[in-house]
């Protein structure tokens, strides 16, 4: 069988849903973080609401390692390096492109004292910026133009991608071969570095900035979900319980949404629980996952959605996000004084995300794959 003919494996369905459900989760925080009371300076992680919902890119990174290696695992031999990278550029960067060129069109917009530097960059170097997006070329927080000295600026969330594609090129060329007594130790290693982060450090914020802090921390949140899920599936022990979907959807929202444990002085609190969450919760809702079956059509209709809109949820959430920020710090309004404006995001999102999945990301994917003989 030729590279380019290998046929697409089924999906697990429940973890596509449960993907879905925490992309939802970021556009949540995502939203909300407008509203967040900086009492501490700027430190307003004490007091964002669905405040832990930042770990969904911990516990994406968990599900790639999983579905990486099912997809791919035995497939190795009738496919070459290239084959598998045009495969994941083909999954990853229709989205990539279209959530930079909305942040290039939504960028003058957000214009205000929570991103000073926006009225004063010319054109031009916006556009340069675009075409930096495009092509995943991280920027220094030297060359920021928003203020907030991200990686990717006219779409932050892209810096996960970045870190996504490594992961991809590192396991395509070494991780791949590991046998699973190296992987072992490999996740056990990269589980200390995790602990070590989150009692230092009190969280795994960060990752989105390109200097040696963000760097580390980027790395760190990588390399234990994403080696872990990849064990997980080569160990193939499932668990199966009743209505999966249900409780690990349950169990997500509640891990995602819980309050910052402890506060300044004693955040080593809140480093235990999410070095718990990141180390034992998130590979034990993975394997349940994986685990259950969906029963009835709507619950698979309803699966199949979460997964198909979860990618471009998390792509053009935050060029509207900012908008909505830029509009809070303006203002100055109380999230009661108008609650009727987190729920317009929310819902824009979530419809510019459907719209996104049904005529952009779906139909460029096929395609992509038609041109390049794929089935």
């Amino acid at each position: 069988m030729k590279a380019d003919t290998i046929q697409s494996k089924p999906h697990y369905e429940i973890l596509d849903g449960l993907r879905g459900v925490a992309a939802i989760m970021v556009l949540g925080i995502h939203t909300l973080e407008a509203y967040a009371i900086p009492e501490y300076g700027d430190a307003n992680k004490y007091h964002q609401l669905l405040n832990h919902a930042y770990l969904a890119v911990d516990f994406f990174f968990v599900l790639s390692g999983f579905v990486i290696g099912y997809a791919y695992d035995d497939r190795w031999g009738k496919m070459t390096f290239r084959d598998f990278m045009k495969r994941r550029i083909f999954r990853l960067h229709p989205m990539v492109v279209f959530g930079t060129l909305l942040g290039l069109v939504l960028f003058y917009f957000g214009a205000s004292k929570e991103y000073p530097l926006i009225s004063s960059v010319p054109l031009w170097k916006v556009l340069m910026y675009a075409v930096l997006g495009i092509l995943m070329i991280p920027t220094t927080p030297s060359m920021d133009i928003r203020g907030w000295k991200e990686t990717y600026t006219l779409d932050a969330p892209a810096w996960t991608l970045m870190f996504e594609y490594i992961a991809n090129i590192l396991y395509a060329l070494f991780i791949r071969r590991f046998t699973k007594m190296a992987l072992a130790v490999l996740v056990i290693l990269s589980a200390g570095a995790t602990l070590h982060l989150t009692l230092t450090q009190g969280d795994v914020i960060g990752g989105w900035t390109l200097d040696a802090h963000h760097l580390h921390v980027g790395f760190t949140r990588l390399a234990f979900p994403f080696l872990a899920g990849l064990l997980l599936y080569r160990m193939n022990r499932l668990i199966r319980i009743r209505n999966a979907f249900l409780w690990c959807s349950l169990a997500l929202v509640v891990l995602l949404a819980w309050p910052r444990v402890g506060g300044p002085g004693t955040d080593w609190m809140n480093g235990i629980y999410e070095a718990a969450t990141i180390l034992v919760l998130f590979p034990l809702i993975v394997v349940v996952g994986a685990g259950g079956t969906v029963k009835g059509k709507r619950t698979s209709r309803f699966c199949k959605l979460l997964g198909d809109i979860s990618y471009p949820v998390y792509l053009v959430n935050y060029p509207i996000c900012y908008l909505h920020t830029a509009w809070i710090s303006n203002t100055h309004h109380k999230m009661q004084e108008v609650p009727w404006a987190p729920l317009l995001v929310f819902t824009s999102v979530l419809i510019l995300a459907w719209i996104a999945t049904k005529y952009v990301d779906i139909p460029i994917r096929k395609w992509l794959r038609r041109r390049s003989s794929f089935t």
